[in-house]
């Protein structure tokens, strides 16, 4: 079997080569789900400046931001002014399946939009709640705090979606519109801490590591700039999970590990 090949023109090499250690996938099968994918992960991705995790073989995994000089012409970038650094970073904008398959062959297995789209830099689309379990609990934590969440946002007269982080966390999505971001951050912030009354026990906002006191960590500090995993992203973890759109019915009797790369597109179709 060839270990190269060429989709909507563009050129894919080695595709026979083990996507990362661990991953029981080959590049090829990032191509394959990722084009299998397209529609529904550029519908989260559309019109955002993006950041991609890519891995190189025998590499650390490493987070893209600017562009490299040799991404092709007909790939739309947009500049952003980075705080931190001091200078201007110029972001791929993937809104399209061509855009998306060349990110593929560079081997980016991570997709991270931001909250707001070019066209609206200063507002967010969403609310965002990342809920984490301690290390060494089980996902299903992280799901008992998704309903305290949700719980929450039900008081508040709000509703949001959940999916899988990917890795063994919970994302709540929370539509708004055109909200500032200030405003944003705020509710969020609010949310979470009604969230932890609900049940201090399983949950809890404290940044702090040290003093979770093993609970799972209402973070809500996902608003302004900040990035979130896209829907249907692979991520760089064993076994190459999904993070993976869900209902709130299926929630608690889904794992992580249902959805992969060799295994989410089944889902789509079951």
């Amino acid at each position: 079997m060839s270990g190269d090949g060429e989709l909507d023109g563009v050129q894919l090499t080695n595709l026979d080569q083990p996507l990362f250690e661990g991953s029981d996938a080959t590049k090829r099968n990032l191509v394959d789900y990722l084009d299998a994918v397209a529609d529904r992960i550029i519908a989260g991705l559309r019109d955002r400046p993006l950041s991609v995790i890519r891995v190189r073989l025998g590499q650390e995994p490493f987070m893209q931001k600017n562009v490299p000089k040799y991404t092709p012409s007909w790939i739309p970038t947009v500049p952003v002014w980075a705080e931190r650094s001091k200078r201007e970073v110029s972001y791929a904008v993937c809104n399209d399946r061509r855009t998306l398959l060349w990110f593929a062959n560079q081997r980016a297995v991570e997709y991270h939009p931001t909250l707001a789209t070019v066209d609206d830099p200063q507002h967010v689309t969403h609310l965002v709640l990342d809920l984490d379990p301690p290390a060494g609990d089980t996902f299903h934590s992280a799901v008992h705090a998704a309903f305290l969440v949700r719980q929450a946002l039900a008081d508040a007269g709000l509703s949001g979606t959940v999916k899988t982080s990917g890795a063994k966390g919970v994302h709540v999505f929370v539509p708004v519109t055109s909200a500032p971001m200030a405003d944003v951050a705020a509710a969020t912030r609010a949310i979470a801490a009604r969230a932890e009354r609900l049940d201090p026990v399983l949950a809890t906002t404290e940044y702090v590591l040290e003093r979770r006191e093993g609970k799972v960590f209402l973070d809500s500090t996902r608003s302004g700039g900040a990035t979130v995993v896209a829907a249907y992203s692979p991520r760089i973890r064993p076994g190459a999970p999904v993070s993976f759109p869900v209902t709130w019915d299926e929630l608690d009797s889904v794992s992580p590990s249902d959805f992969t790369l060799r295994t989410a597109v089944r889902q789509l179709t079951d």
